[in-house]
């Protein structure tokens, strides 16, 4: 029998005996969501919520946000620093002295044989942004290697040279806010369900309040595509061919912003003469949009009142990464759609806290958005840090993504890797399995000892994770938010920001440079370098009080204006960050460096997320409810390309690309083009094993995106077996 409505149980939240909530910002994704943990009587975390106040995520969490109090006590965790002894046997525990005199050592003796940049540093997106500073401070002013990047060139470089390029200096124009202001929002390469729900439900609630036309660019039809008015089922790589016919249309048909252009911008005439050449008829031939689609698009998107662009991977991580940011920027700067409330052009960062390395890491620079390049930019830090200039370099060091060829080379001897695991996000990952043996020296900090890369590690240091530390994030609207300690960290391990401060008093600088003894000390050192008229990095309004308060403040902040606000938007003014304050339309020839399907190879190979997880599942891998709901690695094909060779829904197959092969369960979906393929990019020893990563000229950034692969059926008895080994481990 049926039971009627009244007589059911209604769902039940279990009383999880929360004593205290504590105050934080998410560890996860760019979104910067206000959250708040629950402890109970024991001291434990039992619960995480969002916090209603706060003007990101308004009480919203997403399904990682929601389990997040459960990382504190997830398994893999480091407590105790390990040393290799010098015949590369299996580690033993040591001090933190012993191991932090041991790195020291090794690097100055590496450095002594070989010189300064044979020691490399490659950091993450995931610190504080005081240790971000504090890391920066160490190896620029200390160490001195020059050969010092960030994970988020696998990320998010392309967006910060496209920016320079086009506005003369990184940091997103806009904010979420512009949702609620746009007349047309065209999504290039983004899937926001799934890669930032939270920022997706503030789009949603705005085109419920006020609809508009929504335009995905993605070759999948991903869930965001599924709800947009007009999807483009680009044919990879080919953005800048899109978007350079989108302008063709704009200036062909005069719907461009003659009197903004001439006021505000430089090189109009050599854009123009470019886009000349990709008229919709030519351009659709080669990125797969119909001509008459294209011109409706160009029209929608130059007549609304404002129109805005977002992106993310799909754009980024691409060979043409860089030039498809520039053009993304282009549009906005021809239809006047920059500094305006629903005009804009925005990346979608990737890590919590992409934005902080950006700005403060020196990874690309010096603090505070300052290039090596400048002397004047050398001189200020060197005299605010105590140090000769002499001791900087006058350019950029390598790359991550070049970092690892050399070491091939032998010109790097030795490596740190700080919260990343480049075994799992690098492309073609058998060669970087080779590329880590032939390191003197490696040293990996990270939260997890289980990392995959640490087994070719000579010294892990055991680190603090996320709400086990203080500090700031900042997040893809620029808006600085507190991380709050919510527990001490486990065991023996230390904040990232300690192990860098003891680091530093090995290193004879060390004893000339000021490191405080705590991240507010470094948060008022950052507001002093932010302070300046002519900056758009300007924190020096804020301080930790403020921003708890505020529940996160956007910069610029100025001292001595509204401390508890900050701008929504850059260049409301129209003055760029350029020599003659105007910003750059660049043209943007198409060159064909795609690797492409062909008889051999014949179907296209795409990567992205998944909503569970994050990054190399580091974190969401340990967790039991995310796990549960993706568990293995999967790769979606279409239903008549899977007919053709006899593949099943459900079933195991093997890809093969020109670099390696992979093991995957298929899921038969439409999503995915009769001659495409699409895997999460979370899981080892899957999709990276394949991917190509030819590099953008500007960012160096992958196209983890381009690649080609056949598929060959596989006996289903052997790959289940082989597939459980793996998620057992």
């Amino acid at each position: 029998m049926l039971l009627g409505r009244e007589d059911q149980k209604p769902i039940r939240i279990a009383d999880k005996k929360v004593v205290e909530w504590k105050y934080t910002t998410c560890g996860y994704c760019s979104t910067g969501c206000s959250i708040e943990v629950g402890i109970d009587e024991e001291g434990k975390a039992v619960a995480s919520r969002g916090v209603a106040g706060a003007d990101v995520n308004r009480g919203k969490l997403c399904i990682k946000g929601i389990f997040e109090h459960e990382l504190f006590e997830a398994a893999g965790r480091g407590d105790q620093p390990v040393l290799r002894d010098r015949f590369h046997h299996d580690f033993k525990d040591t001090s933190w002295d012993h191991a932090l005199d041991t790195m020291a050592d090794k690097i100055k003796a590496i450095q002594e044989q070989h010189g300064r940049d044979a020691f490399a540093v490659v950091s993450t997106g995931q610190l504080l942004t005081e240790e971000f500073y504090t890391l920066g401070k160490l190896v620029r002013g200390c160490i001195g290697t020059n050969n010092y990047c960030g994970n988020t060139t696998l990320c998010m470089a392309s967006a910060v040279s496209g920016y320079k390029r086009s506005f003369g200096s990184d940091g997103p124009p806009g904010c979420y806010d512009d949702f609620s202001h746009t007349g047309c929002l065209i999504a290039w390469g983004s899937n926001l369900p799934e890669q930032h729900p939270v920022i997706y439900w503030r789009l949603k609630e705005a085109r419920e309040k006020r609809h508009f036309p929504l335009i995905v660019v993605d070759p999948r039809v991903t869930m965001l595509a599924q709800f947009a008015d007009i999807h483009l089922p680009i044919t990879p790589g080919t953005d800048v061919v899109l978007q350079n016919a989108l302008m063709h249309v704009i200036l062909e048909e005069g719907l461009e912003d003659r009197a903004y252009i001439e006021q505000h911008t430089n090189d109009f005439d050599q854009l123009a003469a470019c886009v000349k050449d990709y008229d919709p008829t030519t351009a659709a031939k080669i990125c797969g949009i119909n001509e008459d689609t294209i011109r409706h698009v160009a029209r929608v998107f130059a007549k609304a009142d404002s129109a805005m662009s977002i992106w993310t991977m799909g754009i980024n991580q691409s060979t043409h990464g860089s030039d498809g940011v520039t053009g993304c920027n282009s549009l906005a700067l021809l239809t006047g759609n920059i500094g305006k409330p629903g005009g804009t052009s925005l990346s979608i960062t990737g890590q919590c806290n992409a934005m902080g390395t950006r700005e403060w890491s020196s990874c690309s620079g010096l603090p505070g958005y300052r290039y090596l390049e400048k002397e004047q930019d050398r001189q200020e830090i060197a005299d605010f840090w105590g140090i000769d200039p002499s001791f900087f370099p006058t350019k950029r060091g390598m790359a991550q993504t070049d970092i690892f060829p050399a070491i091939e080379s032998g010109q790097i001897k030795g490596l740190w890797l700080v919260a990343t695991n480049p075994m799992t996000s690098m492309p073609n990952t058998s060669r970087i399995r080779k590329t880590l043996e032939k390191l003197d020296f490696l040293v990996v900090q990270d939260a997890y000892q289980d990392v995959e890369t640490t087994q070719y590690a000579h010294l892990y240091l055991p680190a603090a994770v996320w709400a086990e530390k203080e500090g700031c994030f900042t997040n893809t609207e620029r808006r600085v938010n507190r991380v709050t300690n919510v527990l001490p960290p486990k065991g023996n391990s230390k904040p990232d920001f300690w192990i860098f401060n003891q680091l530093a008093k090995r290193f004879p600088n060390g004893n000339k440079i000021h490191f405080p003894d705590n991240t507010e000390g470094a948060f008022e050192e950052m507001k002093q370098l932010s302070k300046g008229t002519e900056r758009t990095l300007d924190i020096s309004g804020m301080s930790y009080a403020k921003i708890e308060q505020a529940k996160g403040i956007q910069w610029p902040c100025r001292e001595g204006e509204d401390g508890m606000q900050g701008d929504a938007r850059l260049y409301t003014d129209g003055f760029f960050q350029t020599p003659n304050g105007k910003a750059n339309l660049i043209p943007l020839p198409f060159v064909d460096n795609n690797e492409r399907p062909c008889s051999e190879y014949p179907f296209w190979l795409n990567s992205g997320r998944v909503v569970e997880h994050f990054h190399t599942r580091t974190r969401t891998g340990k967790l039991g409810n995310l796990n549960k709901y993706s568990p293995t690695p999967y790769m979606e094909m279409n239903p008549d390309a899977a007919a053709k060779l006899g593949i099943q829904h459900q079933s195991y197959v093997r890809l093969l690309s020109r670099r390696g092969d992979a093991v995957v369960m298929v899921q038969l979906t439409q999503r995915v083009a009769p001659n495409a393929v699409f895997i999460p990019f979370h899981f080892h020893d899957c999709v990276n094993r394949l991917s190509l990563g030819l590099l953008d000229p500007h960012s160096r950034q992958p196209a983890f995106k381009q690649s080609a692969v056949r598929i060959v059926p596989v006996d289903q008895t052997l790959a289940a077996k082989l597939n459980k080994q793996r998620r057992d481990f």
